[in-house]
């Protein structure tokens, strides 16, 4: 399988050390630790998106970390194990809607309040006032995401927060390529339509 692309402008995160790669393979405390101190923040970011819950998105999160311990002797020091987190973090979430007939909690969290999702302050330039506009407007798009089907909901996580081109999507939800940009086009309309009367 080909690594995933991510979209232009989208920065890939530092990789994570060969020696770490190989200590969680080896089931080192420490390599797990380090590991688990590199991805949290986008595995339970990710998460946090699809499911619009903290709670049940830290269920989600401990969930895959349980998983990386026991597939641990599997991994490949040699390959990026993010695309694979990614991967296992919406299948769990996708598990999640299903199970049970489980409904989505949807009621929107201020991104701010939650450093693992939060975007950062503006440092040097706009005025305050433009930082408390923006953090408010991720709110209310965080919430029209919420209210989103979840196949919608979950191109447009992949997409726009994880930066994942439509091809990588496409393999990860196991759909082609033109079915995943007819469903990310659905949503932007759906989205655009939640966000008309509550834009500021």
């Amino acid at each position: 399988m080909a690594e995933p692309s991510r979209s232009p402008g989208r920065p890939e995160p530092p990789p994570l050390p060969a020696d770490v790669l190989a200590g969680v393979r080896a089931g080192r405390p420490e390599a797990l630790a380090a590991f688990f101190e590199a991805t949290f923040a986008e595995v339970y970011g990710l998460a946090f998106r699809m499911l619009g819950d903290p709670d049940l998105a830290e269920d989600a999160t401990q969930e895959v970390f349980l998983r990386v311990q026991k597939a641990a002797p599997t991994l490949d020091p040699a390959r990026d194990p993010r695309p694979w987190l990614r991967t296992v973090t919406a299948n769990l979430v996708r598990d999640h809607w299903r199970s049970f007939g489980a409904r989505v909690v949807r009621r929107s969290v201020p991104v701010d309040e939650d450093p693992d999702v939060a975007l950062p302050l503006p440092g040097h330039g706009p005025a305050p006032d433009a930082g408390l506009l923006a953090a408010e407007r991720d709110a209310l798009v965080q919430d029209a995401i919420a209210k989103l089907p979840p196949d919608l909901r979950e191109v447009v996580v992949l997409r726009d927060y994880q930066g994942l081109d439509h091809g990588t999507i496409a393999q990860m939800v196991g759909a082609n390529d033109a079915a995943v940009r007819k469903r990310y086009s659905r949503a932007l309309a759906r989205l655009g339509e939640l966000l008309r009367d509550v834009w500021p």
